[in-house]
């Protein structure tokens, strides 16, 4: 019997590229408009699952994502690096879910998979409200170690994790199953294996196959591994008003784009007369002071 590690990951709008088409009328997030990636604390997570599989005999790490079709390219970032499956719950009427909504379809998705222990990290960058994997673990009845920062030991029955704090670290022990949330401060995640970039790389969803030209019949009767499941809400047997923006109870009242731009530039030697200036300059636009 294998122990099944579960990985929580999310595609998310690079922030660092924010413009004024970043958010919607209705304030959710147009990620149409900004590159996706990887979120930064979910790649942390994905780490932690590689060192407890390497440690646990017949692990196996499964991830699972949320979000329209192109987030299909986190599993195969994550089965790179050494997951092996994903699924991808995938459905319009997903669209617009804040953390209540996004906890209750993730949780129904996790009880398909009936996981020993679920990493995920601690919070995603395009919403910063670290509140998905506590919420999960509440609506599963799991225990759950926040803010975890290293995998100390760990069986088939109990792990023990170094978490940080906000004044320093503490060890936490506890029976499996469990929900662990994932700090940026734990080690970062591994670069892709090349044999496995080679073994995924035509890793395809059923919707990405119906938009390529090419026919990929024969090798996917030969590798079945390669096709990556998608879930809708039938699926994972959701109640209907749970989900979306229907399920959500986070409501935007009001949206404002605030874009920096440079108008001008003013170039400063490292001299003193220079630097009281600038000083100067600052007060008296109340920028500082």
């Amino acid at each position: 019997m294998s122990f099944n590690i579960l990985v929580l990951a999310k595609q998310v709008p690079d922030t660092r590229n924010v413009g004024k088409d970043a958010m919607k009328e209705d304030g959710t997030v147009n990620r149409g408009a900004l590159p996706a990636v990887f979120n930064p604390d979910d790649l942390n997570a994905l780490e932690m699952a590689l060192e407890l599989k390497s440690r646990i005999p017949n692990a196996e790490i499964n991830v699972i994502t949320m979000g329209p079709p192109r987030a299909a390219a986190i599993i195969r970032e994550s089965m790179y690096r050494g997951a092996n499956k994903g699924y991808l719950l995938t459905d319009a009427r997903f669209a617009g879910s804040d953390t209540l909504a996004t906890s209750y379809t993730l949780a129904k998705a996790v009880e398909r998979c009936r996981p020993n222990i679920i990493f995920c990290g601690v919070q995603a960058i395009d919403g910063d409200t670290a509140q998905v994997g506590p919420q999960i673990a509440e609506k599963l009845q799991w225990s759950q170690i926040t803010y975890a920062e290293e995998l100390l030991w760990a069986d088939s029955g109990k792990i023990r994790i170094k978490r940080r704090l906000e004044r320093g670290v503490e060890t936490v022990e506890t029976a499996l199953p469990v929900l662990v949330t994932v700090h940026a401060s734990a080690a970062p995640c591994r670069s892709r294996n090349a044999g496995l970039l080679m073994k995924y790389k035509h890793a395809r969803t059923a919707s990405e196959l119906q938009t390529d030209t090419r026919d990929y019949t024969q090798m996917y009767e030969k590798r079945p591994d390669l096709l990556i499941e998608e879930w809708n809400a039938e699926t994972i047997h959701a109640d209907l008003t749970c989900l979306g923006l229907n399920g959500s109870p986070t409501k935007v009242k009001k949206i404002e784009n605030v874009v920096l731009t440079q108008k001008d530039s003013k170039l400063l030697s490292a001299s003193d007369a220079d630097v009281e200036q600038l000083v100067t300059e600052l007060l008296e636009s109340r920028i500082i002071g």
